[in-house]
């Protein structure tokens, strides 16, 4: 089941496997470098349908590190075509791109540098819905003005434009992990008194503008999707129920799809990681709306993979560690179904 193709729009998936976006900290100026392309070669090679290039930074305030990669200017725009141009040429998988604001998360270090630690050196000015710390060593981030808001809004058009310039088949909206779509969405980060903060319609606002910005750029017959946190796991934080309200509205809009996340508003929440730890949430959003749910979170078990597809718990499985740990679990479980996707040079090794 799982290795039934699926078409969204006019994007055919050759099976439900998705590879995550995965940031890897080593652009140079926002752009793509060696490390990329080896990296996402390698990835592009796993036998999945759709392989997700990681979040990547709408303007220069928007960036969690100094080396992340961006879209916001002509020669990140050139660098990542020729990236997108070297992946199709070479492997038969539909490409996609994650795009974000790294809000009151950004100016930080490299993870094996120090993690969860802000930057002493080149550090700059962080923004967030509220002046609220992201942990106890953490700058107090700048609140947000109607008209920077106003900015950062045209930002990520602008960003989805250079996407379909660059001829990707899909577009994610990141509005998890911590990270500013969310940081307006949550209550334990936004405790705004304006238009964007207080009820649960207020704080869903900004990125469901974000979305529809987006949604009036982006190519009808491509995929568009979004990134969402299923509860905050916190007990003072983000419900499954909220996320629903807002899961709809993504729907409303013209979204094809939700992939469901959890945690990360935080450094430490209430998350226990286990096998298929988001499919709680997963389940229930599914239930509730009418476009397709996409979850992470250790799913990288082939059996288990498909039997929740048969089960419709989900219909698309992302998987990102998982394929860097052994980038050839599905070639391996599912070879006599999939041996086109194993190079003719590699056949004798299956």
């Amino acid at each position: 089941m799982i290795l039934k193709p699926i078409k969204i729009n006019k994007i055919l998936l050759k099976n439900r496997f998705v590879v995550s976006p995965m940031c890897q900290y080593s652009a140079k100026n926002g752009c793509p470098t060696e490390w990329h392309y080896k990296h996402l070669d390698q990835l592009a090679s796993t036998g999945a349908a759709l392989l997700m290039i990681e979040c990547t930074a709408i303007n220069k305030s928007g960036r969690i590190s100094n080396n992340d990669l961006c879209l916001f200017n002509r020669k990140q725009e050139l660098e990542l075509k020729k990236l997108i141009i070297f992946l199709k040429k070479n492997h038969n998988v539909k490409i996609g791109l994650q795009i974000s604001h790294s809000g009151r998360k950004g100016s930080a270090e490299l993870p094996w540098v120090k993690k969860n630690s802000p930057l002493k050196n080149k550090k700059w000015l962080t923004y967030a819905p509220s002046p609220i710390k992201k942990d106890k060593n953490w700058p107090i981030p700048r609140e947000l003005t109607i008209k920077k808001i106003e900015k950062i809004k045209k930002d990520f058009k602008k960003c989805a434009q250079r996407a379909k310039r660059i001829g990707i088949d899909c577009l994610e909206l990141h509005v998890a992990h911590g990270y500013l779509l969310h940081q307006f969405f949550s209550n334990v980060s936004n405790i705004r008194v304006d238009k964007y903060g207080g009820c649960l319609e207020n704080r869903t606002k900004f990125p469901t503008e974000v979305a529809q910005a987006i949604r009036e750029v982006w190519p009808k017959d491509k995929i568009l999707g979004a990134k969402v946190t299923g509860s905050d796991r916190l007990k003072r934080g983000l419900s499954l129920n909220e996320s629903i309200f807002f899961c709809k509205k993504l729907e409303k809009i013209g979204l094809d799809y939700v992939c469901v996340a959890s945690g990360g508003i935080l450094p430490k929440t209430n998350i226990k990681f286990k096998k298929g730890y988001n499919l709680d949430l997963a389940k229930k959003i599914k239930k509730n709306i009418n476009i397709l749910v996409r979850c992470s979170g250790h799913l990288d078990d082939y059996n288990f993979a498909n039997k929740i597809i048969k089960r419709n718990i989900i219909d698309l499985v992302a998987i990102g560690r998982g394929f860097i740990k052994n980038k050839n679990f599905i070639l391996i479980n599912s070879k006599k179904k999939i041996n086109n996707e194993i190079p003719n040079q590699y056949k004798r090794c299956f």
